[in-house]
């Protein structure tokens, strides 16, 4: 029954990338030969520790074994966080324009950005009471308005189901390399 189990989830994720995959092929593909767009991606990619992503999606996979999932963590381990913004950057430059990657790593590298990316990763469960507002700082509520902040963003959160779908193809990969 596991294994029926199992079988049907790994369908179905295959299935799930070959969804994710149609929209990456949409935009122009010349984008994508372009070395300092896919460079810009790459930027970008290292200034949302876009590594980290690579180990939520390891964390949310099933493995036969406890053994091979020590595994897995163990290769993503030793895999530098360069490697893997490199080994994304091309694919992902179909979706993400270098408009978006330069204002988000622009964004991204400020205080007030890599708080966010901070606490992205890092931030424990929240408790908001009923009828309360969150305090949203100065600083953010200053981002927010910037048209150039407002269209990338929109962009880069539509392209997040991209960024997993991709990530979950370079953990295939890391898990099939010999290291």
């Amino acid at each position: 029954m596991k294994f029926a189990v199992q079988v049907v989830l790994g369908l179905s994720l295959v299935a799930g990338n070959a969804a994710f995959a149609a929209p990456a092929a949409a935009p122009s593909q010349a984008a994508a030969t372009n070395p300092a767009h896919v460079k810009s991606v790459q930027d970008l990619l290292a200034a949302m520790q876009v590594e980290k992503v690579l180990r939520g999606v390891a964390g949310r996979s099933r493995y036969p074994s406890e053994a091979q999932r020590k595994e897995v963590f163990a290769k993503l381990d030793r895999t530098p966080p360069a490697e893997v913004h490199r080994r994304l950057a091309a694919p992902l430059a179909s979706v993400i324009s270098a408009d978006t990657a330069a204002e988000m790593t622009r964004f991204y590298n400020t205080p007030y950005g890599k708080k966010v990316i901070h606490d992205k990763y890092n931030s424990g469960p929240q408790i908001m009471f009923p009828g309360s507002k969150p305090v949203v700082p100065p600083e953010e509520k200053k981002e927010r308005k910037r048209a150039a902040y407002v269209k990338a963003s929109k962009e880069l959160a539509d392209a997040q189901p991209a960024i997993e779908s991709e990530a979950f193809k370079l953990l295939q990969a890391l898990n099939k390399e010999k290291r």
